[in-house]
This record gives C-alpha cells, structure tokens and sequence, in this order.
C-alpha cells in the first residue's frame, strides 16, 4: 500500500466528499441552527479530511499517526453533532442514516490506515520526482 498524492488515500476523498455533503445539509438551515449545531458539526468534519493530510503532509510515521488520531476524534465528534442534528429535526433519519453510515466507514478505513502507518519502522520521505522512498 503506498501513496503518492493525499487524492490517492481512499480515506481521506471519502472524508472530504463527506465534509462537503455535510456543508450542503446545514447551509439551507435557519440562522440560528447554523450559527449553533451548524458550524460545529462543519468544522468537525472538515476537521477529519484536514487532519489525515496534515499528518501525510509530515512524512514520518509516528506524526501521521498522531494527526490520524485527531482525525479519528473528529469522526466522533461529527457522529454526536449528527445524533444531535437528528434530535433537534434537523435531519430527516434517511439523511441521518446515509451520513452515519459514511462515518461509519470513514472510522473502519482510518483504523485500517493508522494500523498500516502504524506498522511503518522508518519515515517515508518525498523524492524529488514526487514517488516514496520506504
């Protein structure tokens, strides 16, 4: 498993397609749920996508896996701001379920990344042609 560009992580474009969906939810929300629930849950799925490039950005393995980890906190705290949306009838359960369950596999894939980066004994350094020197 290696990656030459952030676009070629699986995880990370299923991060930032969801982060964007969220944003098309909550701009069409009143005042008052936008400036609460609104920008909270959309920084903190942008928060997901933007964690796992600035610990890719990094390459060294353990400060990936640091940032990856702030990531996967995101994860969580998108998934409460979700439970709270759909509380407040915010969100109809059909879009409450279709962007849990993109949470969902979100967390399995972020798992299965910091449990490769995570079995990584060296950095990996950019080349000046742009491939990954293990």
């Amino acid at each position: 498993m290696s990656y030459n560009r952030i676009e070629d992580l699986e995880v990370y474009m299923l991060a930032e397609d969801l982060s964007n969906e969220i944003w098309n939810v909550v701009i069409r929300w009143d005042f008052f749920a936008k400036e609460t629930v609104g920008k909270q849950i959309c920084r903190a799925a942008d928060s997901i996508s933007a964690n796992i490039a600035e610990g890719y950005g990094r390459f060294h393995f353990k400060e990936n896996k640091n940032f990856c980890y702030y990531s996967r906190g995101s994860v969580l705290e998108t998934k409460s701001f979700l439970r709270k949306m759909r509380h407040r009838g915010l969100v109809s359960e059909e879009i409450y379920n279709h962007l849990f369950n993109r949470l969902e596999i979100i967390h399995i894939k972020l798992n299965a990344y910091l449990k490769y980066i995570g079995t990584k004994s060296t950095a990996t350094k950019p080349q000046t042609d742009g491939s990954l020197n293990k």
